[in-house]
């Protein structure tokens, strides 16, 4: 799962909203805001950490003199030592997040439902936001014209026509 920004406060609500109607949690409704920031908190302290990891990997890659083909390994390597999810791994980092918060936060009142399930639930929520990378790149090289693959004229217009894709489907 690839986190957007953008797509944070609707899948706090999104989170908050589901488990309140289908009885899993209990937030009073004038909590309600302040539960979904609970979740935005926890969704963004994730992002920092991410472009932490990112700028690291950059650091150590250009003290090692290592070319960017390697950044994959790198950062999942880096990844790994600091205990950051990545990839499959990143919703159910949330997912835990996310149950953990519900039980202490002074925003929910009680919890309903067991944990196993309150966890399986909430993954499928997050799932639900998941955002398919490929069918945007598909879009973005799609709409690239009269630049040859594999030249830096054909990356330059990849990246901007991905962030044009991105920014018509509200992810940036």
């Amino acid at each position: 799962m690839k986190l957007y920004r953008a797509r944070i406060p609707a899948i706090a609500n999104n989170v908050i909203s589901e488990l309140v109607n289908g009885g899993d949690i209990e937030v009073e409704p004038e909590n309600h805001g302040e539960a979904e920031l609970d979740l935005v908190s926890i969704m963004e302290e994730f992002l920092r950490r991410d472009f932490q990891l990112r700028e690291r990997v950059k650091e150590q890659m250009s003290v090692a003199n290592v070319g960017y083909d390697q950044y994959g390994k790198w950062r999942s390597r880096l990844a790994e030592e600091w205990n950051h999810p990545t990839g499959e791994a990143v919703s159910k980092f949330l997912a835990r997040q996310f149950i953990e918060n519900f039980m202490i936060s002074r925003f929910v009142e009680e919890v309903f439902t067991e944990d196993a399930l309150l966890w399986r639930k909430t993954l499928d929520l997050l799932r639900n936001h998941d955002v398919d990378e490929r069918a945007l790149r598909e879009e973005a090289i799609a709409s690239i014209k009269n630049e040859r693959e594999g030249t830096v004229d054909y990356e330059i217009a990849m990246q901007k026509a991905l962030r044009e894709v991105k920014k018509r489907k509200g992810l940036i």
